[in-house]
């Protein structure tokens, strides 16, 4: 009787046999589903050799070419991960690839380590996706969104603020900040020779200003950059629609990296936040001067007047000095206003303001307090300079103001009265003003078109 056992399989061969056709056609369609999905899937032993490597050609390698191969063969200088020898999982990691013919791919990666029974790494097993075309058009829209997001923590900033230089400080304190660079400033540009440091944050400036100034003189425009001492230097420049003219720049410490495309793109958007908060300042100051100065004859008025001379006094009681008050009423305006007109009062107020102006130093100060009285102050100067001014006002102001109203109008004359505050004498400028007010009315008293000396203060 033959043994039927000997040549029929046992159940238990029969499983391992399907186990085997089955782990073939699970591998098989493993390789075929990843060289449909993946420009490049790879296995490597534990000494990092490629075993496995799909589709042929990968990345342009024949797997011929690679199976055996060390894995690093593929690596380049600009990738920082290592797919091939790997620790733990892995998903969407990017990795520079070297391609065929000597180009680089930018791959994205899964991958996982390859464990023996005793749970020790024998290698790794991944699939990567070819990302360097989608990373050069999201490379763009990453450059632009960071420059969207640097712009608006810059606008941010700014609108903690409601100074313009404030507000220009917080622009330039950002680009340093988010640009890395050593340091920053805007330029008032007004010609060669002339420009003028306006704003700095950082460090550096006094070394790279005495050149820059020059080139932001010469042309303010499209984003440029060079060299000095080092120090890589970008500038840009700007019009502002009041007739200004500025620039900007922005350094890194010497031996620094040089200003790339994205940078120089920032910059140049920056430049337009710096036009609109310039303009802002000029604003600013015109609406500060107009609220310190009569708006007809461009004196001081009567507040501005009043803290300028306190500030005034304060210096020269520090330094020693005395000073001079001289309170100017004309005599014979209202006529004028009745029998001419008021536009020709006012061509009668805007002389007078002249000449008083032509009479004192540009450290003085000259106020129109309101109607046809002016105030001056003189620094330093005692009553009897005091009074060598106010006998030139007497003489030479009729003469001047009969040009204006003709010969057949009285023309108005001027009536001064003179306070000296003496050195340490602690006077209050109230009472200063009063007995200036108090000798020019005096002179109003007893004939008008001189000047008086006030009597000295009641101690």
């Amino acid at each position: 009787m033959n043994d039927v056992s000997a040549v029929i399989p046992s159940s238990s061969d029969r499983a391992e046999a399907a186990l085997r056709c089955a782990l073939l056609d699970s591998r098989q369609r493993w390789r075929d589903l990843v060289a449909i999905a993946a420009d490049i899937a790879y296995e490597t032993d534990a000494s990092g050799r490629f075993a496995f490597v799909a589709p042929d050609p990968a990345l342009g390698w024949s797997t011929a070419t690679l199976i055996g191969q060390p894995a690093e063969l593929l690596l380049t200088t600009e990738s920082s991960f290592n797919p091939f020898r790997i620790t733990a999982p892995v998903r969407r990691r990017r990795a520079w690839l070297q391609r065929a013919d000597g180009g680089v791919a930018l791959i994205a990666i899964a991958a996982a380590p390859l464990l023996d029974s005793d749970g020790r790494i024998v290698g790794t097993r991944g699939m990567g996706m070819d990302w360097t075309q989608y990373d050069a058009a999201s490379g763009k829209i990453a450059a632009s969104l960071r420059r969207g997001e640097v712009l608006d923590h810059i606008l941010w900033r700014m609108g903690q603020e409601v100074l313009a230089p404030r507000m220009m400080q917080a622009v330039l304190d950002a680009l340093v900040n988010v640009l890395g660079a050593e340091g920053a400033a805007v330029v008032d540009v007004r010609g060669v020779g002339e420009s003028k440091l306006m704003y700095r944050a950082g460090g550096g400036a006094d070394t790279v200003l005495a050149e820059v100034a020059p080139l932001l003189a010469e042309t303010v425009g499209p984003t440029d950059q060079f060299a000095t001492n080092g120090r890589p230097v970008l500038l840009a420049g700007c019009y502002t629609r009041f007739g200004g003219k500025a620039g900007i720049a922005l350094w890194r410490s010497p031996g620094s990296r040089g200003w790339d495309h994205e940078e120089k793109l920032l910059i140049d958007s920056a430049a337009s936040l710096i036009r609109m908060v310039l303009e802002h300042e000029a604003i600013q100051q015109e609406m500060a001067r107009q609220a310190r100065t009569d708006p007809l004859t461009g004196l001081l008025n009567r507040r501005a007047f009043l803290e300028e001379l306190s500030r005034h006094i304060e210096r020269l009681d520090r330094e020693g000095q005395p000073g001079t008050l001289l309170f100017a009423d004309l005599d014979d305006f209202k006529p004028v206003n009745d029998q001419l007109g008021h536009e020709m009062g006012d061509q009668v107020l805007m002389c007078a303001a002249k000449i008083l102006r032509d009479i004192v130093r540009p450290t003085d100060l000259v106020a129109r307090l309101g109607g046809d009285e002016f105030a001056v102050w003189l620094n330093g100067a005692d009553h009897m300079t005091a009074a060598e001014r106010a006998e030139q006002l007497c003489v030479e102001l009729p003469g001047e103001l009969r040009k204006i109203v003709g010969e057949e109008q009285a023309a108005p004359g001027v009536s001064i009265g003179i306070a000296t505050r003496d050195v340490d004498s602690g006077e209050p400028i109230d009472d200063l003003l009063h007995r200036a007010d108090m000798a020019m009315y005096g002179v109003k008293r007893t004939g008008r078109g001189r000047w008086r000396v006030a009597s000295e203060p009641v101690p």
